[in-house]
């Protein structure tokens, strides 16, 4: 949908966003990819609400989750790193559960875009993916500052104040 044909209140609202990078080696210093989360919210206008990096660690990971979850002024949560196939990629199973709402068109689209503007066939190794959970909407991006930019300038920034919206039409 075009974001002239939102309503206005969907277009100018500014969300709310918890970052979570997960990733046993990165730190604030040189986590680029949380990096560009951020800076592409705040050009978006939008809020980063917290911004954090945890390991590889299911606990850790649904830690933050549960955190982030009860705090009603959270309307988003974008987490990066732990998408791929390899031992430690645990982002998808520990995270997707939770999800109220499955947004797979998300995935299908991140990991279309990835095929055709650069990465090919190295595409189908992303399970990357987003859901509702509750009036939340959250997005599980690979940890590539590329992917990162992808998803964020194609996907997340375009759609992001009408996925919240939708998530909380019932309220209305």
């Amino acid at each position: 949908m075009e974001e002239a044909h939102l309503p206005q209140k969907a277009r100018d609202k500014s969300i709310a966003v918890a970052v979570l990078t997960i990733s046993d080696t990165r730190t604030k210093a040189d986590d680029k990819s949380g990096k560009v989360i951020c800076d592409k919210l705040v050009e978006a206008g939008h809020t980063v609400k917290a911004y954090e990096i945890c390991s590889d660690e299911a606990v850790h990971i649904v830690e933050r989750l549960s955190a982030w979850s009860s705090d009603s002024s959270i309307q988003a949560m974008i987490f990066t790193g732990g998408t791929g196939i390899g031992a430690r990629d645990i982002t998808v199973e520990t995270v997707s559960p939770y999800f109220t709402k499955p947004l797979d068109g998300f995935g299908e689209l991140f990991r279309f875009l990835s095929y055709t503007e650069d990465v090919g066939s190295k595409a189908l190794l992303s399970r990357a993916a987003a859901g509702g959970m509750g009036l939340q909407a959250v997005f599980l991006l690979p940890g590539s500052s590329k992917a990162v930019t992808l998803a964020m300038d194609k996907l997340i920034v375009p759609e992001l104040p009408h996925i919240v919206h939708e998530l909380g039409k019932h309220l209305e």
